[in-house]
């Protein structure tokens, strides 16, 4: 409790100086409600990039459904380029959030600073890579003849944009960081919408076909990219990017890269499953089966959307009350963010089970797709109705800077359960058993999620756990 009252003095005593002291002083409700709301928007319009180019493609006369498979052949290198933006911006937004709260602008700087260089890096070696050995990956990664020259058409045209897909990925963190959800928001929206625009009269109108949806996707990220940095750069904003500051400094690229390790495991090894997943239901299915996993990726990506939407808005909340000390606001914020995250989750992957085929036909028209899709979704989304816990959990120990049990979460639910159950049940029950180890992974890591938290957390919230992360 002293520690408790010591953070809220130090909050309320800095007053007009720290520009973003309403993170630990505001109610939390109200607080939470003005942070996530944006965030849940921004998160949805965002994925508005991948879902409206999958509709529109699935809909070209004649090659819609090759086409659409392409497109979900290429999404393991389109979230693998995303993985590494949340490698380094993921990972050190939560860090400068710590940092502001205990009274350390110079430190929350530095972070950004080392961020942005590392963001650099990655681009420059994902673009040389992709562009290198792009159409053999592929290959590898379950297209077929039919469906290859799809993707690389789609895939040789969005590697254009991989500096700018970092960007926005990569610092609009930080302008969740100090507060700014609104800006996040606007500068995703605006690209989302011109997206939009630009889909359909590149695809039909200028008869670009699946061409015309990636220059649609690199244009969009352009706007929205040069808008988060011009956020940034704002006079309001706390964060100051100097050359000087840009050297990449161990002391601050270890525990960036150490914290975003756990949201950049999760997003490459989605990548990882989804070569898995493609290659298995090729050998047992067909192409069919392969877009109806394209389709059925997408529904994730819906129900996963405003829940992250919602965790991200709060998670600057939590780490700047638990940098300033303010430990039993740091609880009531991860209980509310929790029930948020669990309630929703369950009513979207229910009304999921319910009405798959009608939420099928919105990516394609072709009615065996359709049919197959309505089908195996129940089954598939059956377990995302508990994943809301985990989403709340892992959300929670990214904003207290905590690395290791992230990471910890991550790997069990993808490699050491998704991946192997997805190999072996096909082996017994033929294609289903892609389609049950979704399900049984999702059960299984939620369970062991919530031990970790409940274990941890009591210790996590502590002086001396906070001299570790700080």
């Amino acid at each position: 409790m002293g520690a408790e009252n010591k953070g809220a003095d130090a909050v309320a005593s800095e007053g007009g100086s720290d520009s973003k002291a309403f993170l630990a002083t505001e109610s939390l409700g109200r607080l939470m409600a003005r942070l996530a709301i944006p965030t849940v928007v921004a998160q949805l319009v965002n994925l508005l990039y991948g879902i409206v180019d999958r509709v529109f493609i699935g809909h070209i006369p004649g090659v819609g459904a090759d086409a659409l498979t392409g497109v979900g052949v290429c999404l393991p290198i389109v979230l693998l380029i995303a993985s590494f933006s949340a490698f380094a911006g993921a990972g050190g937004a939560p860090l400068a959030s710590i940092a502001l709260g205990n009274g350390d602008a110079g430190r929350a700087n530095r972070i950004m600073a080392n961020v942005v260089t590392l963001l650099v890096i990655f681009a420059v070696c994902l673009i040389v890579v992709f562009a290198l050995f792009g159409r053999s990956l592929l290959g590898l990664f379950g297209a077929s003849e039919a469906t290859l020259p799809y993707a690389w058409s789609y895939l040789s045209i969005y590697l254009v944009g991989t500096f700018f897909v970092m960007a926005y990925l990569g610092l609009c963190p930080f302008l969740l960081a100090q507060g700014d959800s609104k800006y996040a928001l606007i500068a995703v929206a605006t690209g989302a919408v011109l997206n939009i625009v630009l889909d359909p009269l590149l695809i039909f109108v200028c008869g670009m076909g699946i061409q015309g949806a990636a220059v649609a996707s690199v244009v969009s990220q352009g706007v929205s990219a040069a808008l988060t940095v011009a956020f940034l750069r704002r006079k309001s904003s706390v964060f100051r990017v100097e050359a000087r500051l840009v050297r990449p400094e161990g002391e601050i690229v270890r525990p960036v890269l150490a914290l975003g390790g756990a949201p950049f495991f999760m997003q490459a090894t989605e990548s990882l499953i989804i070569v898995v997943l493609n290659g298995t239901l090729q050998t047992y299915g067909g192409d069919l089966y392969v877009g109806a996993l394209t389709i059925l990726q997408s529904i994730l990506q819906l129900l996963f959307a405003p829940a992250n939407g919602f965790t991200q808005g709060v998670q600057p909340i939590v780490s700047y009350s638990y940098g300033a000390r303010l430990f039993d606001r740091v609880k009531r914020a991860a209980k509310r963010l929790i029930a948020v995250s669990f309630a929703f989750e369950f009513v979207c992957a229910v009304a999921v089970m319910l009405f798959p085929a009608s939420i099928a036909q919105l990516f394609t028209e072709d009615a065996q797709l359709v049919e197959l899709v309505g089908e195996v979704a129940p089954v598939f989304i059956a377990g995302m109705s508990l994943m809301g816990l985990q989403l709340g959990m892992q959300s929670i120990f990214m904003g207290l800077g905590q690395a290791k049990l992230s990471l910890a979460v991550a790997t069990v639910r993808k490699i050491v359960l998704l991946i192997p159950l997805a190999l072996v049940l096909p082996h017994f029950v033929g294609v289903w058993g892609v389609y049950f180890a979704e399900p049984l992974s999702d059960v299984l890591s939620v369970a062991f999620c919530s031990t970790l938290f409940l274990v941890n957390i009591r210790s996590i919230l502590s002086e001396r756990a906070l001299e570790k992360v700080a």
